[in-house]
């Protein structure tokens, strides 16, 4: 199984980039993963950002991979029942598994529609950038539970 992490809008250096970094090249030693960055649509109206930045993540999503969107109003999983869905997803034969991080202002509800689990990494709301660092490691998690690596502990 692979994975994607489709992302909107860039990083600066620094802790997020640093903390995704840490977590996706251990991931990768054991799972492939790729990020895949895309523009944000710019400053003004949070209404034409949320749209221009959905329809651009609905574009770059493929036909027959897993989607997870990471939202606030999503299903709230423990770490094994995540790892639990990924296991299952990978004994099921799916080839990739998208996980989508919106931008600053989120998604429309097409693309959460276009989703086969909209996970919410807690009932709190975050930054958008923290929340890649967030969910880099709870996908390393997920994939040392599968291995029954000592990590979760």
């Amino acid at each position: 199984m692979e994975v994607r992490l489709l992302l909107v809008g860039r990083s600066e250096r620094g802790l997020v980039t640093d903390g995704v970094k840490h977590y996706l090249d251990r991931l990768a030693r054991n799972l492939p993963v790729e990020q895949v960055v895309l523009p944000e649509a710019g400053r003004g109206d949070p209404a034409y950002q949320q749209r221009t930045e959905s329809e651009r993540i609905l574009a770059a999503l493929k036909p027959g991979e897993k989607v997870v969107v990471l939202d606030e109003r999503g299903a709230q999983l423990t770490s094994p029942q995540f790892a639990e869905r990924l296991g299952k997803w990978r004994d099921q034969g799916v080839r990739q598994v998208t996980f989508v991080i919106g931008g600053a202002y989120g998604m429309t509800d097409a693309v959460r529609a276009r989703a086969d689990l909209v996970l919410a990494l807690s009932a709190m709301t975050f930054p958008h950038q923290l929340v890649r660092v967030l969910f880099a490691e709870q996908l390393y998690r997920a994939v040392a539970i599968l291995q029954g690596s000592p990590y979760h502990h």
